[in-house]
């Protein structure tokens, strides 16, 4: 249970953090410092919102009131402070650092007893609403210093090479846990503040010494025992003069805080022991010398270093080469020579050289002198008991000799120029770099920087003194601008040639910068000239035009490009493009494209051009003739035009490219001059005849073909949209409309071309579904050379189709009704024929049902022959004629569907023949009454449901396979338990058997 809530209060802290919230850190305590110490606590906020730089403020809870609150300081509020702390605060004996915006430091200068307690640190808020933490707590302890440190102050002489040891005592009582570390240290003089530290016992009982002191505690001559729990002490061995000065201990005291660093919370020093140490009385004089101190670039200067000792061949020095301070060779005892790093490579360039002449004389020579030779030379001499010995017995340096090496005088002039300020990417880029008043060679170095680039300059050649040529990589690659050519004219003029200009980049900045080397010295002059490099797209334009912009079909037209720029096309490679889009407009496509060898290269989109088009040029004007205008030219032309750099392969993208403005281009067509018939005209034939609509052209071209369209125009309703029978095309092909494209429609109406000019729509075996008003549309097609071209169209006037009604009229049922019928259920619709008729005679019917467009369609037809006909062949197997009797024709429409409902009615037609062989004669005919019918969404059933829902399906279908699994596990886990029952007993009983006979007892 603990675990679990430790997990949650992690992870709502996790959560609080993620979202933002305040969080207010201070210095982790409890923390142990000493009365009088300088302490410091920090704080900082975290998951702040407002300004970067935020508010502190410390207050502090006492031990005598631990649950009210003093304040101390403020970083907002000078009048923060109460009364007890008022006075430090103003004195500076408390204040905050701030160490950075969201984080201060709390310094006390000199800890009092009353300074323990709980320190708070509080930030005021300055998010949108309270969220997180806005203050912490820590722990403050005082507690008594009690370290102490002591030595006696004394005053040692000792001679040279001789030991010393002092002796430090430190003692600590604090009762927590601590570390000591004692360290010592020297003072040169009596005013020296900065001590020079000698050896450490650091609180983790690591020695460390001084870096003065560093070789000689290797080698064990410096030394810090502990004598006892309190004394330390110092062993010093082979006293050198160096060593003198005043020698004291200091002792820290540390503490290990809850946040695992170690504080220093005292810190002790000793008294002062002066040490002097006496000489051995050995004379060591040092001199240097120079032959010239006063010398020019390129002179040679000599120094010589002398040693003055008693008996010197028996004794060994080690040399010290110093200019101004800084060492810069070393000659051992043995003569080994060593150089310092800048120095050493000067030397292997043959510059500097160092050797001991003797046992006394040292000899510096700097050849070829330059100005960072000036200053201040000194030799050091330290003289060793052995040679290798690190330790010196004696060291004294020379006095300073100052060397003056004076400039010699620049006479080199340099000026740069161009004769070509200003040129086309192409053209070739010409750079003079003039030299004046060289004495010795020199060494030419190109650079450039391109235009609006402000970044390094680029190398573009280097010619060195010898004469040696190299490129930079930029320019390596003489495909690009060709081949570079640096010269040297007699004169001291260097010539840069770049043959071949790339762009606008290639402008900008050039500069020359000459080094004149002499006598190991170099003086440089650098000078730069600017050039433009124009874009081959400057000012280049191409401009479109053509004499006619409309052309009679099979006339001939010319377009003219004429192509202009800033500069000549002299040795420029130029290609055209001509360019075209067909009208209506789908994209320009590539018709043909002329490059500047002459090399014709034909677009694929547009293929009737090939062969057709005539290209010319003269000078910069490209044209296209177009003989024999057909209509697949009318459309928009442009023509496009490409230029490369001069004096350079036409490889790759161009160097510019503009294209023209479009020109539009009409092909007119011939006039039509069809004439169609526009008389109104009607027909009217008996019902079940046959009926002809005629459609008369008035006037034509000779050699037209003509395409004719009928449509027919429903009597009801008023605005009903003209049906589309069927179109017969100029090459007599057939295409029916959506209403007339079942079979039964389509074997009766009929298009016929009667002679040139008349056209006929025969209807076989017309019925009343077919009448209403009859039109035709004509269109006159004419073949022009490169396909058929509709030339126009026009409309017939309107024929109404009617029918002759017989005299004697059938009696059948009148009656209006109104029905509904459930989708998927079946309905009946009545057409009851009344009252006698001939019995030679015989009976047509036909049923109809009107839509709500208007339109009324044809369902079915009974022949007189008996043979039933369906226009709507996807009806065929719903509809069922019931003939019950004879007079009887109702209709049965089985599965009602949604698409059923309208106004079904029926017409009855008597046909008699008058003799054997004779044709059958309408006698009379009759139409019902009309029956409106309504269809009814299915109703919805449990079973329904059922289907409907396939996841209530598979449950009804699988639950009882399941249950019956579960039954046969039921039945099967009871016969196992019953026999391994019946098996316990039967094994069972002899054992009670023979316990019983033979008295044997179970264990």
């Amino acid at each position: 249970m603990g675990l679990m809530r430790c997990l949650v209060a992690a992870f709502l802290l996790l959560l609080g953090l993620s979202t933002g919230q305040r969080v207010v850190t201070v210095q982790k305590g409890p923390l142990y410092r000493t009365e009088g110490s300088h302490v410091t606590l920090w704080c900082k906020v975290s998951g702040y919102q407002g300004p970067a730089e935020q508010n502190f403020q410390w207050s502090i809870y006492l031990p005598s009131a631990p649950e009210r609150e003093v304040q101390i300081v403020s970083t907002v509020d000078d009048s923060f402070s109460y009364a007890i702390y008022t006075q430090r605060v103003r004195s500076r004996g408390i204040y905050v650092e701030r160490v950075q915006g969201d984080a201060v430091l709390l310094h006390i200068t000199e800890l009092q007893k009353q300074d323990a307690g709980v320190y708070e640190c509080h930030t005021p808020n300055t998010d949108e609403r309270y969220f997180g933490s806005y203050s912490a707590k820590t722990n403050l302890s005082v507690i008594a210093d009690t370290l102490s440190a002591s030595m006696a102050p004394q005053v040692l002489t000792h001679a040279e090479g001789e030991a010393v040891e002092l002796t430090c005592e430190v003692s600590k009582s604090t009762a927590q846990h601590t570390h000591l570390s004692v360290g010592w240290y020297r003072l040169q003089g009596s005013g020296e503040h900065h001590a020079e530290e000698v050896l450490t016992l650091s609180k983790d009982f690591v020695l460390r010494p001084g870096p003065s002191y560093a070789r000689r505690f290797l080698v064990g001559d410096v030394r810090l025992n502990k004598v006892g729990n309190t004394t330390y002490k110092l062993s010093i061995g082979g006293l050198e003069p160096s060593d003198r000065g005043q020698l004291y201990c200091e002792a820290t005291e540390w503490i290990e805080d809850p946040d695992e660093t170690w504080k220093d919370i005292s810190r002790k020093q000793t008294g002062r022991t002066s040490l002097a140490v006496t000489s051995q009385g050995r004379d060591l004089s040092v001199d240097i010398a120079a032959a010239e101190s006063s010398l020019s670039e390129g002179d040679t200067l000599q120094l010589n270093c002398v040693v003055g000792a008693q008996k010197s061949s028996s004794r060994h020095f080690q040399v010290l080469w110093l200019l101004n301070g800084v060492e810069m060779a070393r000659v051992d005892p043995h003569g080994v020579l060593i150089w310092e790093d800048k120095y050493g490579e000067r030397a292997k360039l043959g510059q500097l050289r160092a050797f001991k002449h003797s046992n006394t004389v040292y000899v510096l020579t700097i050849y070829e002198v330059g100005l960072k030779d000036n200053g201040t030379y000194r030799c050091s001499v330290s003289e060793v008991k052995t040679p290798g010995d690190f330790h010196s017995i004696q060291t004294n340096l020379s006095s300073g000799i100052q060397v003056d090496v004076k400039p010699i005088e620049r006479r080199m002039r340099l000026s740069v120029s161009t004769s070509t300020p200003q040129v086309m990417a192409g053209d070739a880029l010409i750079l003079l770099c003039e030299v004046q008043g060289a004495t010795s060679p020199v060494s030419v170095r190109w650079w450039h920087l391109p235009p609006q680039h402000p970044g390094p300059r680029v190398l573009v050649a280097t010619m060195e003194q010898d004469g040696t040529l190299s490129l930079g990589s930029t320019y390596q690659d003489g495909r690009t601008r060709g081949s570079l050519r640096l010269e040297k004219g007699s004169s001291g003029t260097f010539t840069l040639v770049i043959p071949n200009t790339l762009d606008e980049g290639d402008g900008g900045r050039y500069g020359c910068k000459v080094t004149e080397w002499s006598r190991g010295q170099r003086w440089t002059e650098e000078g730069e000239t600017a050039v433009t490099v124009n874009s081959m797209g400057l000012g280049l334009h191409a401009m479109l035009r053509s004499r006619i912009a409309t052309v009679r079909y099979g006339q001939s037209f010319e377009l003219v490009c004429q192509v202009s720029a800033s500069y000549t096309f002299e040795e420029v490679p130029l290609s055209v493009g001509w360019l075209f889009q067909p009208s209506p407009p789908s994209g320009y496509h590539k018709l043909v494209w002329v490059f500047h060898n002459g090399t014709v290269v034909w677009g694929t989109a547009q293929p009737h051009f090939q062969g057709k088009a005539q290209l010319t040029k003269a000078d910069t004007s490209f044209r296209l003739r177009i003989p024999n205008a057909a209509a697949a030219d009318e459309g928009t032309y442009q023509c496009e035009v490409e230029v490369w750099r001069r004096n350079s392969p036409p490889l790759g993208q161009p160097a510019a490219t503009t294209r023209s403005n479009a020109v539009g281009i009409k092909v007119v067509l011939p006039e039509s001059k069809l004439l169609v018939a526009t008389e109104e005209s009607s027909v009217e034939v008996p019902s079940g005849a046959d009926a002809a609509i005629e459609c008369r052209i008035g006037f034509a071209q000779n050699n037209s073909q003509f395409a004719v369209t009928w449509y027919l125009l429903p009597t009801s309703p008023r605005d009903a949209t003209p049906l589309q029978i069927v179109r017969a095309d100029y090459s007599s092909r057939l295409e029916y409309g959506a209403e007339f494209s079942f079979p039964a429609q389509k074997s009766r109406f009929l298009s016929q071309r009667v002679s040139s000019n008349v056209f006929w729509l025969r209807i076989l075996s017309a019925n009343a579904g077919d009448q209403g008003r009859y039109y035709c549309v004509v269109e006159e097609w004419l073949w022009l050379v490169d396909g058929w071209y509709k030339l126009g169209e026009g409309a017939s006037g309107m024929t109404t189709l009617e029918f002759k009604l017989p005299e004697r009229q059938l009696q059948l049922e009148k009656t209006n009704r109104s029905i509904s019928a459930r989708e998927g259920e079946e309905v009946t619709l009545h057409c009851l024929l009344q009252g006698a008729r001939q019995p030679t005679a015989r009976l047509s019917a036909m049923w109809f049902r009107g839509e709500e467009s208007g339109r009324i369609r044809p369902l079915l037809t009974l022949h007189r022959d008996g043979a039933i006909e369906y226009p709507q062949e996807s009806l065929a197997g719903r509809l069922y004629l019931r003939r019950p009797t004879a007079g009887n024709f109702s209709l049965t429409l089985r599965s009602v569907e949604e698409g059923d409902a309208g106004v079904y009615h029926c017409q009855l037609q008597e046909w008699q023949q008058q003799s054997e062989g004779e044709d059958w004669v309408l006698q009379a005919s009759a139409r019902s009454g009309y029956t409106q019918l309504t269809t009814i969404p299915p109703e919805s059933t449990a079973s329904s449901r059922i289907c409907s829902s396939p996841p209530l399906l598979n449950f009804i279908l699988y639950l009882p396979l399941v249950l019956i699994l579960l039954l046969v596990l039921a039945v099967v886990c009871w016969c196992f338990k019953f026999r391994k029952s019946k098996n316990g007993n039967i094994t069972g009983d002899p054992l009670m058997e023979l316990q019983g006979d033979e008295g044997v007892k179970k264990t």
